[in-house]
């Protein structure tokens, strides 16, 4: 299976007053297409400036980070941002949904920033709704939303452009036992159903485990998680 992410010699750190602070050095990875891929550590470890990198939200300090064969850092600018709003969907811990508008209208905002017209998108917003289960809850706005459901409505947003890889950041990190397993439940099918990359950060060992491959990031560096 070819990979879609590859990083070679990747290191990533941030200027300190009196050090540098070394989040990780001399990272080789690569995230095959349609991989379902787990990525676990500490607080502090790196995980999130990891999928900052994969998301072109941040650049390496040294080393080459390719998607589909091509350097992310020769991209301008505005090709970046094309780039995630077309080919990455975000999921995060906190929903970020904008609370004036419903559920319906927050899916469509990738779409609309991307140039589109609500009348043409709101149809496939409303089946990315309903694949998720939420067809009785669009025109809800988030305050009356529960947890598992604002969280739901992320991902059918995340999800409506079609993208290759969804980048998850702790996405069941802010819901209870059960309805983060079912959110979880949900990111596994639609990865396979559509083929999708899923890349997770997670402190969720049993969520991890059910992914196709596990790493830990320790000390700057990544060690492949074996599951008991």
């Amino acid at each position: 299976m070819a990979a879609i992410y590859e990083f070679s010699d990747v290191s990533k750190s941030f200027p300190g007053a009196e050090e540098e602070l070394v989040i990780f050095r001399h990272l080789d990875l690569a995230v095959n297409e349609g991989e379902a891929l787990a990525v676990l550590g500490a607080s502090g470890s790196g995980k999130s400036t990891l999928l900052h990198l994969m998301g072109a939200l941040d650049q390496p300090t040294s080393g080459v980070i390719r998607f589909d064969g091509a350097d992310m850092a020769a991209m301008s600018p505005d090709e970046q941002a094309a780039f995630r709003n077309r080919s990455l969907g975000f999921v995060f811990q906190f929903h970020h949904l904008l609370p004036e508008f419903t559920a319906l209208e927050n899916v469509t905002m990738p779409a609309l920033i991307g140039g589109e017209r609500f009348s043409a998108i709101e149809p496939r917003a409303r089946a990315m709704l309903t694949r998720v289960g939420l067809a009785d809850r669009m025109e809800s706005k988030p305050a009356t939303l529960s947890g598992g459901e604002r969280q739901r409505v992320a991902i059918a947003r995340a999800l409506l452009l079609g993208p290759r890889v969804l980048l998850a950041d702790e996405p069941t990190g802010n819901l209870d036992e059960h309805t983060g397993a079912q959110v979880g439940d949900l990111l596994l099918e639609l990865n396979r159903e559509l083929g999708m990359t899923l890349v997770i950060v997670t402190h969720n060992q049993e969520l991890a485990a059910r992914m196709d491959r596990g790493l830990e990031l320790r000390a700057g560096a990544l060690y492949e998680k074996v599951f008991a």
